[in-house]
C-alpha cells in the first residue's frame, strides 16, 4: 500500500481531519445545549411564574463576564493571525491574554454563584440555571486547557512551518464556547 506524504495528505481537497472531526463534535455539543435551551424554555411555559419569586440575578456582572468572554475570541482570533504569518511570539501573547480573559470569566461566574439566593434544588428554575451555566462552565474550563495544550504544542516547536489545523480546531471550539454564552446570557438575563 503506498504511504502519502504529510503535505500530499494536507493539500487534499475538503477539510483537513482534525477540523472535520471538530466541526462533528460540535455539532454534538450544539445539539447537547439546544436540548438544555428546549428543557429551560419548556418548564418555563409549564412554570408560573419564571423565575420563581425571589430569584435575583446580578445581570452587570453577566454583563462584564460575557464582555470578557466575547473579547477573549477576538485574542484568540489574533493569536491566530499571528501564528498564520509564523510569528510565535504574538501568538503566545494573544494566547496567553486568551487565556486570563477566560479564567477571568470563570471566577466571576463562580462570584455569581456565591451571590445568589437559590441553589440548584430549590425550583426548577435554579436546576435549569445550574445546569446551563454549570455545564457551560466546564466547557470554558476545558477551553483554558485546550489553550494549555497549545503552548505546551508550541514548546515542541509546532506551529512554525504554517501547520495550524489544530490550532483552528482549538479556536472553533472556543469560539462556539463564547456563542453558546451568548445565548445563555440572553435567555437568563436578558429574556427571563
Amino acid at each position: 500500500m503506498a504511504q502519502v506524504s504529510t503535505s500530499a495528505a494536507h493539500n487534499r481537497t475538503g477539510a483537513p481531519t482534525i477540523l472535520f472531526g471538530t466541526i462533528l463534535f460540535l455539532a454534538s455539543e450544539l445539539l447537547f445545549f439546544g436540548g438544555l435551551f428546549g428543557a429551560y424554555y419548556a418548564l418555563r411555559a409549564q412554570t408560573s411564574p419564571w423565575p420563581p419569586e425571589g430569584v435575583e440575578l446580578e445581570t452587570l456582572l453577566a454583563a462584564v463576564a460575557t464582555l470578557l468572554l466575547v473579547l477573549s475570541s477576538g485574542t484568540f482570533h489574533l493569536g491566530l493571525v499571528a501564528a498564520r504569518r509564523e510569528r510565535i511570539g504574538g501568538l503566545k501573547v494573544w494566547i496567553a491574554i486568551t487565556l486570563l480573559l477566560g479564567a477571568l470569566f470563570l471566577s466571576l461566574q463562580v462570584l455569581d454563584y456565591s451571590r445568589l439566593s437559590f441553589e440548584v434544588s430549590s425550583h426548577a428554575y435554579g436546576t435549569m440555571y445550574y445546569a446551563m451555566t454549570g455545564l457551560h462552565w466546564l466547557h470554558v474550563a476545558a477551553g483554558l486547557v485546550l489553550m494549555c495544550v497549545v503552548f505546551l504544542r508550541i514548546r515542541q516547536g509546532a506551529y512554525q512551518d504554517g501547520q495550524i489545523d489544530g490550532l483552528h480546531a482549538v479556536g472553533y471550539y472556543w469560539h462556539f464556547v463564547d456563542v453558546v454564552w451568548i445565548g445563555l446570557f440572553a435567555t437568563l438575563f436578558l429574556v427571563r
